[in-house]
């Protein structure tokens, strides 16, 4: 959640190496320059603001603050221009990012996107910044589609959407209203959810389900995911001093995981107690009865953002599903679930072994083989006829 796509020269390495490879591999198949572009951008994607031989060869975006409003909704966001007119455009959705859109590693990742061609679009979400997550960014996110839809500047086809972590269920949430899914043609998650609850189960107690519905599976979640919750959801609980207590709990966890809070728990309420009984737990076996526990606002908010309670055979957008098997916020089950939510081949999914939830690490050449496909699918998005 606090990181995004981290430069990695052992990437850089490889990216040389699938680059090679992958020309050799589609020459006389496919088109042998979006081959070839596939390795240049996951190797910038992985040199983030760094050198890069994409950069060399490629024009820099320009990046500029634009203001916007739909319906009575007033919008402010960066729009990134790639140095000719773009072959599509593109919304970036970030997850919870207390720096938001000005975040320098989403920053970076929006440049390496409009130098492949791309218009980005990368709206101000008050509850991004906020690290909230609530269904009602659903509509920033169809705020911004519909200016790039309707803007005679950026109204190129096709249009994507690209939401990382969490912010794939706004994302999401807001293409099931027709009038905004019908003007979107693709959609790619990175570390995405799909059941909600099975999300909870896994960052308090590190269980999950691989497959989905199979056996469970544990590997040791990142705390910091489950003090976010708690951060994120103060605003919903009625008691005001159980506010207070809790907002200063997680501002002490989230500066710093292993200190101690006990002396604040003491001071806690029916609703905080019930907050920090769910995140406390180890027991997967409880997670469901202690979210069935929490300040019913809370629950409310969860069951809003739950897709698995969604009909996504009704997606018009196609997905681009990526995820790493080591994610340690969301398990790579739930961009399966997601895969196999969706409506019989609209949904590509694209597993590596090391990604970190949303962070491009140190991988091998399999991954490294694995992400260039799924650039390469983007890229295909991409260069479609509107």
């Amino acid at each position: 959640m606090r990181r995004f796509f981290i430069p990695s020269p052992r990437v850089t390495r490889i990216a040389a190496v699938v680059l090679v490879f992958a020309a050799l591999l589609v020459a006389g198949a496919k088109p042998l320059g979006r081959a070839v572009e596939a390795a240049l951008v996951m190797d910038d994607l992985a040199a983030g603001p760094g050198p890069s031989l994409f950069k060399n060869i490629t024009s820099a975006p320009s990046r500029d603050g634009i203001s916007y409003r739909i319906g009575a909704r007033n919008h402010e966001a960066d729009l990134y221009r790639p140095g000719e007119d773009p072959n599509a455009v593109l919304v970036l959705v970030p997850g919870a990012l207390a720096t938001g859109k000005d975040d320098p590693r989403l920053v970076a990742f929006a440049a390496t996107l409009a130098r492949a061609g791309f218009g980005v679009l990368a709206p101000d979400i008050p509850s991004v910044r906020a690290l909230q997550l609530r269904a009602s960014d659903s509509q920033d996110v169809a705020d911004a589609v519909d200016y790039l839809a309707d803007s005679d500047e950026t109204s190129a086809r096709p249009l994507g959407i690209v939401a990382l972590s969490y912010a794939a269920g706004p994302a999401i949430l807001a293409l099931l209203d027709p009038a905004v899914g019908d003007k979107v043609d693709f959609v790619v998650a990175i570390g995405g959810y799909h059941d909600a609850d099975a999300v909870l189960t896994f960052f308090t107690t590190g269980y999950y389900r691989d497959p989905p519905g199979g056996p469970w599976r544990h590997r040791r979640p990142n705390a910091y995911g489950k003090w976010l919750f708690v951060a994120g959801n103060v605003g919903l609980i009625a008691d005001a001093s159980d506010r207070d207590v809790l907002a200063q709990m997680a501002g002490r966890k989230l500066e710093d995981l292993s200190a101690d809070v006990s002396d604040l728990a003491q001071r806690l309420g029916a609703e905080g107690r019930a907050v920090v009984d769910f995140v406390m737990n180890v027991d997967p076996g409880r997670a469901r009865d202690l979210i069935g526990n929490l300040p019913a606002a809370v629950r409310a908010e969860i069951e809003a953002l739950d897709l698995k309670r969604r009909d996504l055979t009704r997606l018009h957008p196609g997905l681009i599903l990526i995820h790493g098997r080591d994610d340690a916020i969301v398990p790579e089950s739930e961009s399966m679930a997601l895969a196999a939510a969706a409506a019989p081949g609209r949904a590509d999914l694209y597993l590596v072994e090391r990604l970190a939830h949303v962070d491009l690490g140190p991988v091998g050449l399999r991954d490294a083989l694995t992400l260039w496909r799924a650039i390469y699918r983007l890229l295909e998005e991409r260069d479609r006829s509107g």
